[in-house]
């Protein structure tokens, strides 16, 4: 089938165009056109006709190039002549002989498309790009921890507190109670935890990668039973046994860690955490991993036969009497009433049974001394 239409002819030496009927063969993939050039005679100031020149273009000669609406055939290279078409329905039908041949490629077909198609795909694309860096960046970031070996744990926490000097003075006897108190307890651990009590009235504890847990006094001066501290090395435990701080190390440096994950450079990834061992202490956790934390701890607790409304009266506490001033503690671990009732709700759906520990009664005694 033939297809006409009115379009315009450039040749390349003139900077006139010349109206031309285009006739486009669907079957063979040929282009036809007749050029009818005319000539003055100087003397007379008439013009002649010359005789018309018919011109073939093959499919394969020419390029395509779509400008909006509008679709330009390049032909030839010294000069480049070039058609340029506005009829729509010849275009459909040139881009369809071209689909169907296999000329038209997924990037042609795409720049094709009407403004509308594209200001659409603009969108979404930017939505897609925004997601990607709050949700999928920072849980790829967080997944390649599994890139890290154990080992580098010790030598993140190792270079903190030697470069943080744990922002207090280390408290050796009740460091040395503390540590005590812990051995008296099932933590589950998979490496060795030490524990340091830091004298200050900062109401925090925290956990760094290489089982090193920090407790301040401050936070030790609320608890009024040996349960609720129990509650508390059960929650940081958990945290080192899944090591929760690396991984949200690497979710806030999800984009560093993704580039060197994709290029390969572990060593890369391991120079960026230890530019940012600084953020260990301030790290807040995600609520999954608080979550996991609590069920990780209350297991803990109720393993070891305690217990577990201390972890419930230690959270509330902490809460409501620092309403104004919020503590360290609730900015690092933020204590929602969601993770209270969720732990409410362990207490009231498992089964375990507690008993009074003389031992751990005792030295949490002598630690509030």
């Amino acid at each position: 089938m033939t297809t006409a239409s009115k379009s315009v002819f450039y040749d390349g030496q003139s900077s006139v165009p010349k109206n031309i009927q285009l006739w486009f063969d669907s079957n063979t993939g040929q282009f036809t056109f007749e050029i009818e050039n005319k000539i003055v005679d100087n003397e007379e100031l008439e013009s002649y006709p010359k005789p018309v020149e018919s011109f073939t273009w093959l499919m394969s000669d020419i390029v395509f190039e779509n400008r909006s609406n509008v679709l330009f055939l390049q032909h030839g290279q010294d000069p480049i002549q070039s058609i340029k078409i506005t009829d729509v329905a010849l275009i459909t039908t040139i881009n369809q002989y071209r689909k169907d041949s296999g000329q038209l490629n997924w990037y042609q077909t795409l720049i094709q498309k009407p403004l509308q198609f594209h200001v659409l795909l603009a969108l979404f694309l930017l939505a897609t790009i925004g997601v990607s860096y709050i949700y999928i960046l920072p849980w790829v970031g967080e997944k390649s921890v599994v890139l890290i070996p154990e080992s580098y744990d010790d030598a993140l926490g190792g270079t903190f507190i030697d470069e943080n000097s744990l922002l207090g003075t280390n408290d050796t006897l009740k460091s040395k109670l503390l540590n005590q108190f812990a051995a008296e307890l099932q933590l589950n651990n998979k490496k060795r935890l030490k524990f340091n009590v830091i004298d200050s009235e900062i109401m925090n504890a925290y956990a760094l990668p290489d089982g090193t847990i920090v407790v301040y006094t401050g936070i030790l001066n609320e608890m009024k039973s040996y349960d609720e501290l129990v509650g508390l090395i059960g929650h940081e435990a958990a945290h080192v046994n899944n090591r929760h701080s690396m991984k949200m190390l690497c979710r806030n440096l999800s984009g560093y860690i993704f580039i060197s994950t994709v290029l390969g450079d572990v060593n890369g990834v391991m120079a960026v955490l230890g530019d940012n061992v600084n953020t260990l202490q301030s790290l807040s956790f995600s609520r999954e991993f608080e979550r996991e934390a609590d069920e990780d701890g209350f297991a803990i607790v109720t393993k070891n036969k305690v217990n577990p409304k201390g972890m419930v009266t230690l959270f509330k506490r902490l809460q409501e009497e620092h309403s104004i001033e919020v503590p360290e503690f609730l900015s690092t671990h933020p204590v929602t009433k969601d993770r209270i009732e969720t732990i409410k709700t362990l207490i009231d759906s498992k089964k375990y049974s507690y008993e009074q520990n003389t031992n751990l009664k005792s030295i949490f005694e002598k630690l509030k001394n």
